[in-house]
């Protein structure tokens, strides 16, 4: 048995294990929304202190370590329709080429990176959000490469017509949290047993906040304009 324990809550479908050996096991799905490792090592940092308030201690992990085998991506690609990939710069030599990359512009101009790069299997126009990632002081910052549940539900914008969602690396829960708020059905598979617990109360408060939900079809995402 790949899938180690399973928690279904609301309409999302949380399973501890690799997903690399789960995958298999599921079948196919409409899209997949994921934050893969990047393999920059930021599965941890320092606290520290400063004017724009430092940085919260996170326990370094490991799993940053590396990117994911590149098996990983071609069983992504081989279950679902349609696909958005964050990092997808660092991994552009993984994934076929395509018009439609997503850009957060993260509102911030400090030492660290100024935004983040989806890569999507769409062929259609580049879209760019500005979303300070302050954010996630709202949502409450729980792992380390979180991302604002806002941006996933942007995201999720893009895809419409999906009414099944797979996350392989469901981290923290941000994207079962944004199919919850949106209605969708999403199916996240996380390998640490710290992080699954984190995803499973996050989506279990998401789901009992139903006034949150809106249409099960989101309306399609248009370009922000910048003055």
């Amino acid at each position: 048995m790949t899938i180690i324990r399973k928690e279904v809550i609301g309409n999302q479908t949380l399973l501890l294990g690799d997903c690399l050996q789960v995958m298999p096991e599921l079948g196919r799905f409409d899209a997949c929304l994921c934050d893969p490792p990047f393999g920059i090592g930021r599965d941890g940092q320092v606290k520290t202190t400063g004017g724009n308030g430092g940085r919260k201690f996170y326990e370094h992990k490991g799993w940053d370590a590396e990117r994911p085998a590149p098996e990983v991506f071609a069983l992504i690609r081989g279950i679902t329709d349609e696909q958005i990939i964050w990092g997808g710069n660092y991994f552009a030599d993984l994934l076929p080429p395509s018009m439609r990359w997503l850009v957060w512009d993260k509102g911030q101009r400090i030492n660290q990176s100024d935004g983040e790069l989806a890569w999507t299997s769409q062929q259609k126009a580049l879209r760019i959000t500005e979303r300070n990632r302050v954010a996630l002081m709202t949502d409450g910052a729980v792992h380390p490469t979180q991302k604002p549940v806002a941006l996933m539900e942007w995201c999720l914008g893009f895809l419409p017509d999906a009414k099944t969602i797979l996350d392989p690396f469901m981290g923290s829960g941000t994207t079962l949290v944004a199919c919850q708020r949106m209605g969708r059905h999403g199916t996240g598979i996380e390998l640490d047993p710290d992080y699954f617990a984190i995803a499973c109360k996050r989506v279990d408060e998401a789901a009992r906040q139903p006034d949150l939900f809106v249409t099960e079809k989101a309306a399609s995402p248009v370009q922000e304009t910048f003055l």
